[in-house]
């Protein structure tokens, strides 16, 4: 068998301390983990060599051999077991236990505390486990100080599901409800009714608890989250909680001065003051008109019109005469 090199796998130094050691270790088993990677078999080969290095090195008495005898330690492990050593096979607290490395000799266990520390919210005792480790995880029916059963192992939370949905504006700011038609892996058709709060953004996760799949052996479901995905609109344009629109104003209102109507995504109209000698593209802002906040309706953004000055397209004769008449003023 080659010599593997436990220190390069988790990427420590050989003077490296116990924490640092655990803490690659923790780090690399969460990348590699079957259940973040799944049908990944380089990930799944990955993993099992990481297990491999962290029995060895996450133990002081083997690791001490590790370092003095090299490639040679685990033959001298397998030596003393043939001597009549023995690992140990329970676990502080008497939790249950894993097997972890699965070589020849002793085994270092980690009680179901440790696994939960080193894997989070991944589940230790899922179906990989339980093959890779051969099915040491509570052993069988009865076996551990707790007389927990192999049924137990199946007990595992519901995949969380991720899907898109497409809003218009108009659904964003007023909030909007969506009857989902959903399948399950079992081909099982069903519907969920869905809130979408208002003020939500393109890009945003809308968390539906326990709508997620089903969970195994009675425990809880996952969770479904749509992301927001919203279509532009024809008036406004958004830009955080702030709203963007243009305002025709004609050319007479804009040079003498007076008021535009604008239209709010509310539904709202609004009169704008338009001062004397407006310029084309000037921007006015109107306070509290934009988007609400998502569950903070007192947090509104503004709505900012930019003039659009309107010239016109045809003159009846009494126009341009006052237009050459206005001519003539700005040329003296």
């Amino acid at each position: 068998m080659d010599f593997k090199d436990y220190y390069s796998i988790l990427g420590v130094a050989k003077t490296a301390p116990e924490k640092e050691i655990k803490q690659a270790y923790r780090k690399l088993a969460r990348k590699h983990h079957p259940d973040v990677n799944p049908g990944d078999k380089s990930a799944e080969a990955k993993f099992k060599e990481i297990n491999e290095a962290y029995e060895v090195l996450g133990d002081p008495a083997k690791r001490k051999k590790y370092d003095e005898l090299g490639a040679n330690w685990r033959m001298y492990e397998q030596q003393q077991a043939g001597r009549g050593g023995r690992a140990p096979q329970g676990g502080p607290g008497g939790g249950w236990n894993v097997n972890v490395g699965g070589g020849a000799g002793g085994f270092r266990t980690m009680t179901e505390e440790e696994m939960r520390e080193m894997f989070g919210d991944a589940d230790p005792f899922s179906d990989f486990f339980h093959t890779f480790f051969g099915g040491s995880v509570g052993a069988s029916a009865g076996a551990g100080p707790r007389g927990r059963t192999s049924r137990s192992r199946a007990v595992r939370r519901g995949r969380d599901i991720e899907h898109e949905i497409d809003l218009n504006l108009d659904d964003a700011f007023h909030g909007t409800t969506r009857r989902l038609a959903m399948t399950d892996e079992q081909g099982q058709n069903r519907t969920v009714d869905v809130r979408i709060p208002a003020g939500v953004g393109d890009g945003a996760r809308v968390r539906i608890a326990g709508e997620g799949e089903p969970g195994v052996g009675g425990a809880e479901a996952g969770d479904l989250y749509l992301r927001v995905r919203l279509a532009p609109h024809p008036r406004f344009e958004r830009r955080g909680r702030d709203l963007y629109t243009r305002v025709p104003v004609p050319l007479t209102t804009a040079v003498l001065g007076g008021e535009a109507h604008v239209e709010t995504l509310g539904g709202k109209s609004l009169r704008l003051k338009i001062p004397e000698t407006t310029q084309n593209a000037q921007v006015f802002r109107l306070k509290g008109h934009g988007m609400p906040g998502v569950g903070k309706s007192a947090e509104t953004g503004d709505l900012y019109a930019t003039v659009d000055v309107q010239l016109p397209r045809e003159l009846t004769p009494a126009e341009r005469e006052h237009f050459q008449a206005l001519q003539k003023l700005t040329r003296s």
